[in-house]
């Protein structure tokens, strides 16, 4: 597997593009609609969040198996892996063709039960949002039916994406990603002008999904790779499906309360706060997001790359691909929480946006605990691609935790937007923050003249 500079260059590339098309589209969204409205659309992205969590932790697991086949592995174990020589690296398509199988199999269950779950159970909670709704109601109920019927196809599909990372297609990965990226901005922009709204938003979404999904099934399935699977017998479903299914409940657990700590706030807010207040703190998360989503860009690239070092035991270079991800990532951060701080507010004032950002103090706060998250996220990613999840257990206790505060907080106190930020905060704190950054510090060896080696060895290569 070969990821170099221009996988990561395309990388920046999509995310960029989609970043850009978020700042393109929010001045239409803010001048277009009205406070409310924005507020719902909040609430919409905080629902699809949630339909994520129905994957339950096995689209990381397919990719990193994925990647275990492409690597030349040829049996899949349910801790660990199997480790390979120089002379054994021929991929076994059989083993491909059944891992595709379980994938095809399980996520078709998962879009069945989440398609039932929205339609019941999210229909009757935008019901209950919409009591005191001034706006257009039925407008609300097409984009909610359209947004149920894209999330479902959207986690039906969703091994594509695990099939081109997992190969270690990045490149032709972010490809698609751009192309499905300007067909959104440019349905969204003119459908919203046109006054559709909600509905233009769904819509663009719907239409985006479709072109990236069908674009990564003809990058995925080359002529080549159709012949050598139609010439293989597949291995077995159940023997792969077991050797899967215990890692992927763990990091299935591991997001349900990554959802719990980063998206309930917004779930348990709407029942005690106005649609104008959810709206500012759901557009400051949007601009917030920008910030991972550039900063993650190097160790996310890698990350396939890793996995393949994992196989072949090279310590040393995941330790400098580590290091690397750590000073990227932190100095993003510092670089995108400083612009957000400083001319965040400005830019929606420019705009004439009638939702504002969350204040300044609660805006530093919020970076401060996202970095953190991060933080502790990129070094869990390092451990899980040794095929194993210790952090299941304490995600599970954070979002415990963190559902715990937000309802005493916003029950027994006059808090308020206070509560949504430090819930998750105080949560992660305790343990997680701390703790995977820590452990991966010990395994990898990682000495400060480590940072020091990797930091002049980077400066001299640019």
């Amino acid at each position: 597997m070969r990821i170099t500079k221009v996988d990561l260059t395309w990388n920046f590339a999509a995310t960029f593009l989609k970043i850009a098309s978020a700042a393109v589209l929010l001045p239409f969204i803010l001048k277009m609609m009205p406070a409310e409205m924005v507020g719902i659309w909040t609430i919409f992205i905080t629902i699809t969040a949630f339909s994520s969590l129905l994957d339950f932790g096995f689209a990381p697991s397919f990719t990193r198996n994925i990647t275990y086949v492409f690597s030349g592995v040829k049996e899949l174990k349910k801790n660990g892996f199997e480790t390979i020589g120089d002379q054994d690296k021929a991929i076994d398509y059989g083993l491909l063709k059944g891992v595709i199988d379980v994938m095809r199999w399980f996520y078709l269950r998962m879009a069945i039960i989440l398609f039932v779950l929205l339609v019941t159970l999210g229909t009757y909670y935008i019901y209950t949002l919409l009591q005191n709704y001034k706006g257009n109601q039925l407008e609300v109920y097409i984009a909610w039916m359209i947004l149920c019927i894209i999330s479902t196809y959207n986690l039906f599909t969703l091994y594509y994406a695990s099939l081109l990372l997992g190969k270690g297609l990045v490149k032709e990965s972010k490809k698609i990603t751009i192309i499905g990226q300007v067909a959104y901005l440019i349905i969204s922009a003119v459908f919203i002008l046109l006054g559709y709204g909600l509905i233009a938003i769904v819509s663009a979404q719907a239409i985006s999904v479709i072109i990236i999904r069908l674009l990564s099934y003809r990058a995925f399935f080359t002529e080549e790779i159709k012949k050598n699977l139609s010439n293989s017998k597949a291995h077995s479903k159940k023997n792969i499906f077991n050797s899967i299914l215990p890692n992927a409940v763990k990091i299935g657990i591991t997001s349900l309360g990554g959802f719990m700590v980063n998206k309930s706030s917004i779930i348990f807010g709407s029942f005690y706060l106005s649609l104008e207040e959810i709206a500012s703190y759901g557009i400051t998360l949007q601009l917030m997001i920008v910030i991972p989503s550039l900063a993650l860009i190097y160790i996310n690239t890698y990350q396939p790359k890793i996995v393949q070092l994992r196989v072949e035991k090279n310590i040393e270079a995941i330790k400098v691909l580590y290091i690397r991800g750590q000073i990227f990532m932190s100095l993003t951060f510092i670089v995108g929480s400083l612009a957000l701080i400083f001319i965040g507010q400005w830019a929606l004032n420019l705009i004439n946006s009638a939702t504002p950002l969350i204040p300044s103090t609660m805006l530093i706060v919020a970076l401060i605990i996202l970095f953190l998250e991060n933080n502790h996220a990129v070094a869990g990613g390092i451990l899980l691609t040794k095929n194993e999840v210790p952090f299941f257990k304490a995600s599970l206790f954070g979002g415990a935790i963190t559902l715990i505060l937000l309802f005493l907080l916003l029950q027994y106190t006059q808090l308020n937007l206070w509560a949504m930020i430090i819930a998750p905060g105080i949560a992660q704190g305790l343990y997680q923050n701390w703790k995977w950054p820590k452990d991966v510090k010990n395994e990898l060896k990682i000495k400060r003249k480590d940072i020091a080696s990797v930091i002049l060895k980077t400066l001299k290569k640019n």
